[in-house]
């Protein structure tokens, strides 16, 4: 799984689609929208240092004078400016909401001139096999608006490439370019989803996020708060070999996925136990591989009817226990969890945290930091994909050492993951953090989970924090969330 996420996001153009057609709709052109987005890139191997891009990708214009386009089109932005069809100026946008789990985003724009003689897009409902579908947007090789057109050729969950996280995506066979992202893509005149990505070195292979997905997204956000979708904190295996299906008293027909695990703070874990078997949920099957049945003979991951949920609905399952049936109810709390689901998320829109101390750096493991590193670290990138504890929510490592005569000895070390400072074990980064600054020991020893330890004498090290910060045109010796 994380080598088929590794593929798409490396093979990802997870900037756009598009091609010429003289065949626009007037209504439809005044309302794609060019956006323009200056954006910050953070350096995770050396936290202190970003530097600055642009890049361009596309919108539509929907009701509440709002424009709708891909979350990775303003992802660390700076400064954005939209240009709508048909107007050679440049308005001033800023984010008004924005998920980036599902890859969507809402802009607004101050000055209401932006939005004359434009008409806002309404929505489809979710297209099916073989549907005809137009892709609008402004992608590379010209300024103009550009249009292309496809069928639907699969639905399914799919890993969006700019959060690793599945949903339901729609594959379609329109020309894809880089420049589209965001742009919508229309069928019967509505919207019926938003370019998200492509795949390179393949023939018109694109997808894109479905109506169904915005729609939950748009409703997600009316209370100006964004909860996301339910996550259910639980890890779960196909039961397909028959022998376990007889172990665990489940007939050889009969699907269903077994409970592994369960997270500390599940909103489940009060209702399921480990090595329950769900065999439905609001009355859907689940088939042996893990996949429910959304429409006739049309098939997707389990997942799909939790989807269909915002928090605080009420959802149903349908679990064998123990070889006994039993029926299970469960209210998703009226608001999302913020703890983290695994040790190690990608991060949006903040510079990376870290501190340093003499020249010994140190940040908490993230997903944007393993992607950055060259380094396999296997260790430390299994540890990541667990689930948090209530007593550990983050994974602190060394991230490197910076050569002074002091650390001779060390500078050769990179991500080395701390379980312990001065034999005592830390919640996150945070309380990590506190307890370096505020030890009173000569020495700070920190330890890895096999008992290793690396030994900074903490009066040498403040003592050359000062001139390692000019040596190396380090700003500060800590992020400012700390």
């Amino acid at each position: 799984m994380k080598k088929l996420f590794k593929i798409l996001a490396l093979l990802s153009f997870i900037l756009t689609f598009g091609h010429t057609s003289t065949t626009n709709s007037p209504t439809i052109d005044s309302s794609i929208v060019k956006i323009y987005t200056v954006s910050k890139s953070t350096n995770y191997l050396e936290p202190w240092n970003s530097s600055v891009g642009r890049s361009s990708g596309s919108g539509s214009i929907i009701s509440g004078n709002r424009i709708l386009t891909n979350a990775h089109v303003v992802a660390n932005e700076t400064f954005i400016e939209v240009k709508k069809y048909g107007d050679t100026k440049r308005y001033q946008a800023k984010v008004l909401e924005v998920s980036h789990d599902t890859d969507l985003a809402l802009l607004e724009v101050e000055d209401k001139d932006f939005f004359k003689e434009t008409t806002p897009l309404t929505f489809g409902v979710l297209p099916k096999m073989q549907d005809k579908v137009t892709v609008y947007g402004y992608p590379m090789g010209g300024h103009t608006i550009s249009v292309s057109t496809g069928i639907v050729s699969r639905i399914e969950h799919n890993r969006y490439a700019h959060s690793g996280k599945r949903f339901l995506a729609i594959q379609i066979d329109a020309a894809i370019n880089p420049g589209n992202s965001g742009g919508p893509t229309i069928s019967n005149g509505k919207i019926v989803g938003v370019v998200m990505q492509g795949i390179t070195f393949s023939q018109n292979i694109g997808y894109m996020v479905p109506v169904d997905i915005i729609q939950h997204f748009l409703k997600d956000v009316e209370d100006g708060k964004r909860d996301g979708f339910p996550k259910l904190g639980i890890m779960t295996d196909k039961i397909e070999n028959p022998s376990l299906k007889k172990y665990y008293k489940l007939e050889e027909d009969a699907g269903g996925i077994i409970v592994v695990d369960i997270v500390h703070n599940s909103i489940l874990k009060d209702v399921l136990k480990k090595e329950d078997i769900i065999t439905a949920i609001d009355g859907h099957k689940i088939e042996s591989d893990g996949t429910v049945e959304f429409r006739e003979n049309q098939y997707t991951h389990f997942k799909y009817y939790i989807d269909l949920h915002q928090y605080g609905d009420e959802v149903s399952l349908e679990v064998l226990r123990e070889g006994k049936k039993v029926s299970l109810k469960a209210t998703l709390p009226k608001t999302s969890s913020k703890e983290k689901s695994t040790y190690a998320q990608l991060e949006y829109d903040k510079m990376p945290t870290y501190f340093m101390l003499g020249g010994y750096v140190f940040s908490p493991i993230t997903q944007n930091l393993l992607n950055a590193s060259p380094s396999p670290v296997l260790g430390l990138r299994y540890s990541a994909t667990k689930f948090p504890k209530k007593n550990k929510q983050e994974l602190v490592v060394l991230l490197k050492v910076l050569a002074s005569s002091h650390s001779r000895g060390d500078y050769g070390i990179s991500l080395w993951h701390i379980e312990k400072v001065n034999g005592k074990e830390f919640k996150d980064f945070k309380e990590f953090y506190t307890l370096v600054t505020t030890t009173k020991e000569k020495f700070i020893v920190l330890e890895d989970e096999d008992g290793a330890k690396v030994v900074i004498d903490k009066e040498e090290a403040l003592a050359a924090e000062k001139g390692l910060l000019k040596r190396y045109s380090i700003k500060a010796n800590k992020s400012d969330d700390l």
